[in-house]
């Protein structure tokens, strides 16, 4: 039965996966992406979401609390100047995880984990910004205003 399991333990005891996410947060925080296996990745972003949130109010109170969390100086100062301006206005969903496929060695399923405003590559939708350049099939404007112009003229002598 599964009373009362909230999270994944990862097969690990309590300070070797408060370390581990903690490290692996640091290092999202720094690198803007990471490569992980998907249970990880999942447990990842539970444990980062809440701080990218406090984050956007830069108070003291929020610096500790985050701090207490991560342990390292310059993620808690990354986070607040750089990733919380990004993120101002978005409401939650600050990380994306995508899957990779299966690990070579022991074919365990892979993620890529990374924060959403710092992608501009990946386009879930598919809304792609349309090129202000209009270009014919026949392979340039000039040509096909030339085409057209023989086309009448042609049509006028018969």
């Amino acid at each position: 039965m599964r009373h009362g399991k909230k999270f994944n333990h990862l097969g690990r005891k309590t300070a070797h996966r408060k370390a581990m996410l903690s490290n692996m947060a640091c290092s999202l925080i720094e690198h803007k992406r990471i490569n992980t296996t998907e249970a990880k990745a999942k447990a990842l972003r539970k444990f980062v979401e809440p701080l990218i949130t406090k984050s956007k109010d830069d108070t003291t109170h929020n610096r500790r609390t985050v701090f207490s969390y991560l342990r390292s100086k310059e993620a808690v100062t990354e986070l607040f100047k750089e990733i919380s301006v990004k993120v101002a206005d978005r409401p939650g969903g600050y990380v994306r995880i995508i899957k990779l496929g299966n690990r070579q060695g022991d074919n365990a399923s892979m993620a890529m984990v990374e924060l959403v405003d710092y992608n501009e590559l990946y386009d879930p939708k598919g809304n792609k910004a349309k090129k202000t350049t209009r270009r014919s099939r026949r392979g340039g404007a000039k040509k096909t205003e030339g085409a057209a112009v023989e086309t009448k003229t042609s049509q006028e002598e018969e």
